[in-house]
């Protein structure tokens, strides 16, 4: 008989957190779906993208050293 896996939540997270947020979206119209998603590109200051796991260090390191120029100018 095989065990059922224990769950893994990020940090800060709990089953009670993820069941809030899933709970959020499964009751969301898609009217405010799209309301929601309109609003996180407006407000946003970056772009999204996809990025080979084993680029993840550099861009972190490229992202760091931009906002510490911008600091310093």
């Amino acid at each position: 008989m095989k065990t059922k896996a224990k769950t893994q939540f990020p940090p800060g997270w709990d089953e009670e957190r993820a069941r809030r947020v899933l709970e959020h979206y499964e009751n969301q119209s898609e009217d405010e779906a799209v309301a929601e998603d309109e609003a996180s590109f407006v407000a946003s200051a970056g772009t999204l993208m996809a990025i080979p796991p084993a680029l993840v260090p550099e861009v972190r390191q490229l992202i760091t050293r931009y906002q510490q120029q911008r600091k310093a100018s």
